[in-house]
């Protein structure tokens, strides 16, 4: 399990960008989402380095959500989602170490591995019991921490969460991946395939048999919190079956799908996905 260095909070750190009032307008023009502030913080447990996006909700204060990405991707696909979430909350979308800008780790690192670093970053920063969003890998990382850390996850949220039991494959997720290409919007290809660029393929291909061998349905089975397994419709990489499969693994699981929307749902419906996202904490 890893260990992290320090559990108090640094209080000289910066306050934290202040997100949209609750029902305030959350942007000015179509991009205005990509001008949003975030407070950066790079937090290192152990040997491994995570740099933290943050957005502060509201003075009243309210849930806290958590956003970890998938393979290859980092928190800038999380903008839109952690824009709207931050109305009503503090967020931290977070980049685990060997993604987006942050140092490649001189090994592999197992599912495991990743949710103790999450942890420890989480108890690092002071941040309290948290909604727990993992998309596509992330939702892998979702799980296991809140397996091995109930203590910090009060939710768990899986948004197009891989790797699908009847396509095991590399070829095949690959397939899905190049299929999903082609329903994306061009911002959603343009922030993909820029991570894919920043993160390098070697760390990718590092790690993806990390994700191809985990048992996300096992692992479900044993998350106590309450679950929500979450779609686009035209998804072609977490299949319909796939994803109710999850939902009614999970002890206390719900399943919500929205139409016309690919693997990026976060991205492409961000509203949608933040109020089901809010309607599972409320609950």
């Amino acid at each position: 399990m890893h260990t992290e260095t320090n559990h108090q909070h640094n209080t000289t750190e910066p306050p934290l960008s202040r997100g949209p009032k609750p029902g305030g307008a959350t942007s000015r023009g179509p991009l205005a989402w990509m001008r949003q502030p975030l407070t950066p913080r790079v937090v290192t447990t152990g040997s491994l380095t995570s740099h933290v996006h943050s957005l502060a909700g509201p003075p009243e204060g309210g849930p806290v959500y958590v956003l970890l990405h998938g393979i290859g991707m980092s928190h800038r696909y999380f903008r839109r989602l952690q824009l709207v979430l931050a109305g009503h909350g503090d967020t931290h979308s977070i980049d685990l170490p060997g993604f987006g800008a942050t140092p490649r780790p001189d090994r592999q690192l197992s599912i495991a591995d990743y949710a103790d670093v999450v942890a420890a970053t989480l108890r690092k920063m002071g941040a309290g019991r948290a909604v727990v969003v993992g998309h596509s890998m992330g939702a892998q990382f979702a799980t296991e921490l809140a397996v091995r850390h109930p203590d910090v996850v009060s939710h768990v949220v899986l948004l197009g969460p891989v790797v699908d039991s009847a396509r095991r494959t590399v070829r095949q997720q690959t397939l899905a991946l190049g299929l999903d290409a082609l329903r994306e919007s061009p911002v959603g290809n343009a922030i993909v395939f820029t991570d894919y660029a920043r993160s390098g393929m070697r760390w990718y291909l590092t790690e993806l048999p990390v994700m191809m061998s985990y048992d996300l349905e096992g692992s479900l089975a044993l998350v106590a919190q309450p679950v929500l397994v979450l779609r686009g419709s035209k998804d072609p990489v977490a299949s319909r079956s796939w994803c109710g499969k999850l939902a009614a693994t999970a002890p206390d699981g719900r399943y919500l799908e929205i139409p016309g929307k690919p693997h990026i749902v976060q991205h492409g419906a961000a509203e949608g996905t933040a109020a089901a996202i809010m309607a599972l904490a409320a609950g």
